[in-house]
């Protein structure tokens, strides 16, 4: 039986899961009020666009994110708590790096993440100007990190297997002939950088906090 009525955060919660299994390109408002059993036109009277459909999905993942305490004690655990939140919650929603490229992303959710993570790098003892220069290198970082995982999911969902075997065989003959990629071509150094992603994004973030520290001393 059809659902009488609908509201917004239904319908962005619903947008959500939909974008999570078909990324950007399977949301539309006709999928998603087969989802909510409901038509499409129920659907506009409440959110008029695709595109602000998008918006408010891609602000609302942002609430996932767990926020240090304030005042902030101790910077670093509260950066890397801010860090590694964020990184989850990419890998969570592979199509939010696509939707940060293609659409104007603002909103409560995550302005409440960018307020805490100025928060965090000011209490480290950062000026304003670089507080928000060190918060956007890790955002960046952490975005960048999640552009692999996401990449994947996107091509596995659209590419045979046999495509993904053949391109990766084509790679491989390609960087045969570049010494420093053919010397990591089986080895450890090449197959666990790709098979550990979180290990070379904990690398990263820990080098870059590294050397927040090294200008704040």
């Amino acid at each position: 039986m059809p659902r009488t009525t609908l509201t917004p955060d239904q319908i962005v919660r619903a947008a959500i899961d939909l974008l999570d299994e078909q990324g950007l390109d399977g949301l539309n408002m006709r999928s998603l009020g087969q989802r909510l059993d409901s038509a499409a036109t129920a659907i506009y009277w409440h959110i008029k666009t695709k595109d602000d459909l998008v918006r408010l999905a891609a602000d609302a993942v942002w609430t996932e994110i767990p926020l240090p305490g304030m005042p902030i004690a101790d910077w670093r655990p509260a950066a890397e708590l801010l860090a590694t939140g964020m990184h989850e919650m990419c890998g969570r929603h592979p199509w939010l790096g696509q939707a940060i490229g293609s659409h104007l992303v603002y909103g409560p959710g995550k302005t409440r993440f960018d307020d805490r993570t100025l928060a965090v790098y000011e209490a480290a003892g950062f000026a304003p100007a670089d507080a928000d220069r060190a918060a956007a290198t890790v955002f960046v970082f952490v975005l960048g990190s999640a552009l692999g995982p996401a990449a994947q999911v996107s091509l596995t969902r659209r590419l045979s297997p046999e495509a993904l075997t053949e391109a990766v065989a084509q790679a491989r003959i390609i960087g045969a002939d570049f010494r420093y990629v053919r010397s990591r071509l089986d080895t450890t150094a090449g197959t666990g950088y790709a098979a550990a992603p979180d290990e070379t994004f904990a690398f990263g973030l820990r080098s870059i906090l590294d050397g927040f520290a090294g200008r704040l001393r």
